[in-house]
C-alpha cells in the first residue's frame, strides 16, 4: 500500500525489500543501513515535499509507505528547531534511521537496573549526525534520544521499522539517572 509517490520511491523500496529478504535482523539492518546512506547521498530519491513542513508543537512522524508482505514501514520524521524525545525505546523492533537534511543529535543509553516500572539508564555516547548519515537499533539495544540541536533549522529522517511502530515506551527523569515507564501510542501526521 503506497502512502505517497515521489521520484525515486520504486528505488528506494527495492532497496528495501532486498535487505528485508535476507531474513536475519542484523543482516536486514546493516544492508539497509548502508542502502540508505547510499541512497541519501546520491540524490536520485526525492522525498515529497510535505517533509519539509514541521509541525510547531510536536516532530512530525509521516508513513511514506507500508509493506503488506513483510509488514514494514517506512516513516518521515521533521524536527523543527530544537524539537525531540525523551528516551524511548521501539517496542522490540529494529529500526534503521537515516538523516535526510539537516543534522540530529542522538544519545544512546544501556538499561542498567530495573526496580518494577522504575528504570536505570546510562548514556553511553552521543553523537551528531548529518544529512547522508544512517544508523540502527536493534533490540535490547534500543534506548535513545533524538533531538534537533539547531535554533532555527529544521531537520529530517527517515526510519525504516521492521513493522508500523504504533506505540513505544517513553521513560521520564526521576532523578540520578532513573526514569520512570510510560506507554505512548504513537500517531502520524498527514503526508499530502
Amino acid at each position: 500500500m503506497l502512502a505517497l509517490e515521489f521520484p525515486g520511491c520504486d528505488r528506494l523500496l527495492a532497496m528495501i525489500d532486498e535487505a528485508v529478504a535476507l531474513g536475519d535482523d542484523h543482516a536486514v539492518t546493516d544492508r539497509l543501513r548502508n542502502g540508505l546512506s547510499d541512497a541519501i547521498r546520491d540524490g536520485q530519491i526525492q522525498l515529497p515535499d510535505c517533509v519539509l513542513e514541521p509541525v510547531a508543537d510536536h516532530y512530525a512522524r509521516r508513513e511514506l509507505y507500508r509493506c503488506e508482505a513483510s509488514g514494514y514501514s517506512v516513516v518521515a520524521m521533521t524536527w523543527g528547531p530544537g524539537q525531540g524525545t525523551p528516551i524511548h525505546d521501539h517496542s522490540g523492533l529494529w529500526c534503521v534511521e537515516g538523516i535526510w537534511h539537516g543534522q540530529l543529535e542522538i544519545t544512546q543509553y544501556e538499561l542498567r537496573e530495573q526496580q518494577g516500572e522504575r528504570f536505570h539508564f546510562e548514556p553511553v555516547g552521543t553523537h551528531l549526525a548529518g544529512a547522508g548519515s544512517a544508523g540502527s537499533l536493534i533490540p535490547p539495544h534500543e534506548y535513545h534520544t533524538i533531538r534537533n540541536p539547531s535554533a532555527n533549522a529544521i531537520a529530517v529522517s527517515l526510519h525504516i521499522y521492521k513493522q508500523a511502530l504504533t506505540c513505544c515506551a517513553m521513560f521520564q527523569p526521576e532523578g540520578a539517572n532513573w526514569y520512570s515507564k510510560a506507554a505512548r501510542q504513537l500517531g502520524l501526521d498527514e503526508a499530502a
